[in-house]
Parts: C-alpha cells; sequence; structure tokens
C-alpha cells in the first residue's frame, strides 16, 4: 500500500466539491445494476485485501483501538456488507407487487455529505460510500480531522477503482483540512446526509435542512438469564466487550448477573484470562475518577488498552487483560459507571428477578442510550420478548457478542452497517441500521387493481 502525502493534496471548497460531485453523478446516474456492482463489489475487496495495512495506518493516525481487531473489522465489515448487497435491486425497476398492481423504481438522492467519526476510520468511509454508490449517488466524506489521513488515501484509492470501471471523475471526493464550519456547509449543500459521529454532529446534521441519517450514543446492557450455559455467555459478553478496546458503540457496558451466580459469573470472567477485575474500593474509585471526569466521559480513555486505563489510574494491570470488570454500586443515577464508555472498562451488578434485571437495564438506557441496543443470553422465550417489549431500544441482540453482530452479521438478521439508528429515542430518525435502501428515492407506479371489489359504506363502517 502507497502511503499519501496529505500536505499534497489540494484543497476544493465545499462549493466546487458539491458542484463536481452533481456533474459526476449525473453521468453515473445511467449505469446499470451490472456496472454498479462492479464498482461497489471493489471497494469492498479492496478494504478485505488491504485490511492489515489499513488497521495499521487507522492506529497510527487515531491512536484508538487494537490493530488486530481492526484488521478483523475491515476484513468482516467488507465481507459481510457486500453478502449482503450483491444480489439487490437498486437500479430502475426493483420490483412488482402483484396484489396492489404496484411497480417500484428505483432513483439515487443525488449527492451524499458522508460524515464519518474518528473511532472507525475505514470501515464507516466504506459502508456509506458503498451504499451510496450502490443506489446511484456521488458522496463526499467528510472526516474527523483526527481520521483525516485516512480518508483521503480511502477517496484516492477508491476513485481508482470508479475510474477502472469508466466510472465518472469526482464521484467519491473528501473534504481536506476539515472544520466543523466544513461540514456544516457541506451538509447544507449535499441532497442528503449521513452522520456517524457525536451528538453535536448529529444534531447539527437534523439541523442542515436537508433528510439525515444520524446515531445516537450506545450504552449496551447486557443480561445474564437463567438457565443458560453460563461459562458460554461469559466468553461471548467478553469477545463482544473487549473488541477493538471497547470503541464500538455496540459493546456491552454493564453486565447484570443472576444474584445466586454472581461470584461464579466473575469467576468465569477472570478464568478466561483476558479480564482483570477488583473489589477494591479505592481501585475502583480511582478507575471511575479516569473514565469519567465529572460524569462526562474522558476522552483520553477512549480506545485505549486495559492496560493503558489502568497506568491512568496509577493501577498495574497486566498486558494481557483485554478488559477491566468493576463491580458497580447500581444502575441508572446510582453509579457514573452505569454510563457509555468507551473503552475496555465493563460493570456488572447482581439481579434478583428477571423482572428486575430488565428495570435495571432500562434505568441505564434512560440516563444515556436509549434507542440504541442491549443484548441479552437467554433460553427463555417470554424473558426474550419481555426484554424486547419493555427495554426503550432498536435492536436486542440475543446470545450473542453485541459489538460484532449488533451492526449486522452473517448468522442474524440485522442490515449489515457501521449506522445503528436509534429511533426518536435517541433523536434519529430511523430507528434500525441504515441500509442501501435509505439512500434512494423509490417511485411508485400504480395501475388499477383488476376485479378488485369495492366495498359499500356498510361493509367499510361495519
Amino acid at each position: 500500500m502507497q502511503d499519501i502525502n496529505t500536505s499534497q493534496v489540494k484543497e476544493i471548497p465545499i462549493n466546487d466539491l458539491v458542484e463536481r460531485a452533481r456533474i459526476a453523478q449525473a453521468k453515473y446516474e445511467s449505469f446499470t445494476q451490472q456496472q454498479v456492482d462492479k464498482i461497489v463489489r471493489d471497494i469492498g475487496k479492496f478494504v478485505y485485501d488491504n485490511a492489515e495495512a489499513l488497521a495499521k495506518m487507522a492506529v497510527e493516525e487515531t491512536e484508538m483501538g487494537s490493530y488486530e481487531d481492526k484488521i478483523l473489522k475491515n476484513k468482516g465489515k467488507a465481507r459481510v456488507i457486500w453478502n449482503n448487497l450483491k444480489d439487490k435491486k437498486s437500479r430502475g425497476v426493483i420490483g412488482e407487487d402483484n396484489e396492489t398492481n404496484l411497480v417500484f423504481v428505483a432513483k439515487p438522492m443525488g449527492v451524499v455529505a458522508a460524515v464519518t467519526p474518528v473511532t472507525n476510520p475505514i470501515v464507516t468511509p466504506m459502508c456509506n460510500g458503498m451504499f451510496a454508490l450502490k443506489t446511484g449517488n456521488a458522496v463526499i466524506f467528510a472526516s474527523h480531522p483526527k481520521a483525516q489521513k485516512c480518508a483521503e488515501y480511502l477517496t484516492s484509492e477508491f476513485m481508482k477503482i470508479v475510474k477502472s470501471h469508466d466510472g465518472p471523475d469526482d464521484l467519491i471526493q473528501v473534504v481536506t483540512n476539515g472544520t466543523v464550519e466544513k461540514t456544516q456547509q457541506l451538509m447544507q449543500s449535499a441532497d442528503v446526509v449521513v452522520a456517524t459521529g457525536g451528538g453535536a454532529m448529529v444534531k447539527s446534521a437534523y439541523s442542515s435542512g436537508k433528510p439525515s441519517f444520524g446515531v445516537g450514543a450506545g450504552n449496551v446492557p447486557v443480561i445474564i438469564d437463567r438457565n443458560i450455559n453460563l461459562k458460554e455467555a461469559v466468553e461471548k459478553i467478553v469477545d463482544g466487550a473487549s473488541f477493538d478496546h471497547g470503541i464500538i458503540c455496540s459493546h456491552e457496558q454493564f453486565v447484570l448477573a443472576p444474584e445466586e451466580n454472581f461470584d461464579q459469573t466473575i469467576e468465569l470472567f477472570t478464568n478466561t484470562g483476558k479480564v482483570w477485575f477488583t473489589n477494591d474500593k479505592l481501585q475502583i474509585q480511582n478507575l471511575r475518577d479516569v473514565v469519567f471526569h465529572d460524569g462526562h466521559l474522558n476522552k483520553d480513555v477512549v480506545g485505549k488498552s486495559a492496560s493503558d486505563v489502568g497506568k491512568m489510574a496509577g493501577i498495574e494491570i497486566p498486558e494481557s487483560a483485554r478488559l477491566i470488570l468493576l463491580p458497580a454500586d447500581g444502575s441508572g443515577t446510582e453509579d457514573v459507571l452505569a454510563k457509555e464508555k468507551l473503552c475496555p472498562v465493563i460493570a456488572i451488578v447482581p439481579y434478583s428477578t428477571f423482572e428486575n434485571a430488565v428495570a435495571m437495564a432500562k434505568a441505564n438506557l434512560l440516563v444515556e442510550g436509549a434507542g440504541h441496543s442491549a443484548a441479552l443470553h437467554s433460553n427463555n422465550d417470554e424473558n426474550i420478548q419481555m426484554a424486547g417489549l419493555e427495554l426503550p431500544i432498536s435492536r436486542l441482540v440475543v446470545n450473542q457478542p453485541s459489538s460484532t453482530t449488533a451492526g449486522g452479521s452473517l448468522t442474524n438478521g440485522f442490515a449489515p452497517t457501521t449506522t445503528l439508528g436509534c429511533g426518536s429515542w435517541g433523536g434519529n430518525s430511523i430507528s434500525e441500521n441504515l441500509d442501501y435502501k435509505h439512500l434512494m428515492n423509490v417511485s411508485r407506479i400504480g395501475k388499477v387493481i383488476a376485479d378488485k371489489e369495492v366495498p359499500s359504506d356498510d361493509e367499510i363502517w361495519a
């Protein structure tokens, strides 16, 4: 992989970027499904084939996350997103409904402004770029300043792919020397906005005057039900919560374990060899103070290793530990550890009844993370349904590592994505995973339904 000298990248005014994108999109709109799919497939394959180098670039530039896990993330997201997209119709006539006699025609939205976060500087531009191009749009990336190099490199390489398939110049562009003001101007000038980032940026997207798709804060509670394989559940939670140093918004944050199995659950966590646990109240408080400053997440711990977080708290935690487990004083407002921690630190509390567990999970979500996700390890369908009904969430992840499957996997039905909508709870326009379908307009051709029996007024009001 060649390096890219960002000082050599020419800065282009936002208005010019958008105008160039409109010209490119007008040319690209005539591309067939087959032509579009070849480009989209090769973008995903580029990330898959260069997963190691891209992971290295991301860790070096952002100083966040785990190199080994980012390799897995690059490969995994590229694989699952293309697998989901490759057989989907997104150009021209995409379907018919014989019962309603409707014909559905897909049309592009135009220019997509894709605001991408520092926490996922490779897979988020890849994902949103694939969605935008799949549906006939042009896309302009606006990255976090600490991920500018990654965004510019990906844009350059993605455009080489576009050109190799005779696509137009400027179909994929990037804002250089990014600022909040430039990003706001882009969002106001594009046709649709996908904002994956902090709350302020998402709010700005929804205030841009353009159709927007944003995300909400994560803070995933995970309930361990009774009568399950406890060891298996713990191992999945460890895999999920420790992945990429806990930087993923859908990672498990707060474990709720049956009170009679509480000590055994903690022992199973430590027996994995990946978890550091303490009951020492001073150490717990020191870690609280490091992770949260005055009740707010400390940005310096985001995406750092368990050992590095420990050093900040004056605690020696072995390099072999991938996760810090702390007993919390309670849920909701009872302990700041009930809030989102974008680092490999999770809390654990015991519960009495399953209803009690759901209530505590709900309390956490109402403090932070409403609309995002919850996780549950259970074989009890009634309890699974209870959690799904009671919790203010857009997705309940059952018997899976939440961080690596809430955004879609090869073994569940969530749409593969890097942008997880949180509905009205999280101030978002969608309560599902962002998918390619959200970036296309659909025209409906309606014909008379032959032999349709028209009900009488009496039948209508019966």
